[in-house]
């Protein structure tokens, strides 16, 4: 079932890459008392992923967060290594808080999984963005159509804040 707005967003523990290596990072800590834009891709690297949307949110950071947003992050079914490889690769890592979901419990949790067995990347999460206002979901944005990242944009979450 998916998450529906005016729900709690779930516990879960997410993985960070910090300079020591991974570490925990609380869904809970994470949102309470901030509003929080969160976005999901399929996974770090992939061609939409990295070419369109997570563009779009590095260079409307400052725009996203000028409209009272605490923290933006972007979060996929990938290990914490990669997230972080991600982060530097992109230089986003000052802008945006990089999620490792990697054994998918937040994405199981919002019902936002997309099998993706058939292309031999197994279980991800859909493409899809959010508004969360203390722990609560305020907006969210699921894109149906593969390979498109604009209704889950950073243009979109600005029209909505």
């Amino acid at each position: 079932m998916i998450i529906q707005v005016g729900e709690k967003l779930p516990s879960v523990i997410f993985k960070t890459m910090s300079a020591d290596g991974p570490v925990d990072a609380n869904s809970e800590e994470l949102f309470a008392g901030k509003t929080v834009v969160l976005f999901a891709v399929p996974g770090a690297f992939t061609p939409t992923c990295h070419l369109n949307h997570l563009p779009g949110f590095i260079d409307n950071a400052e725009a996203i967060k000028a409209k009272g947003v605490e923290t933006i992050a972007v979060v996929s079914v990938n290990d914490a290594f990669v997230m972080g490889a991600w982060a530097r690769d992109t230089r986003a890592d000052d802008k945006i808080l990089f999620l490792a979901d990697g054994s998918a419990d937040f994405t199981k949790a919002v019902g936002l999984e997309l099998d993706a067995s058939a292309f031999g990347m197994g279980i991800r999460s859909k493409r899809y963005s959010m508004i969360v206002k203390d722990g609560v979901l305020a907006s969210l944005n699921i894109e149906e159509t593969p390979g498109e990242a604009t209704i889950s944009s950073a243009e979109n979450i600005l029209s909505q804040l």
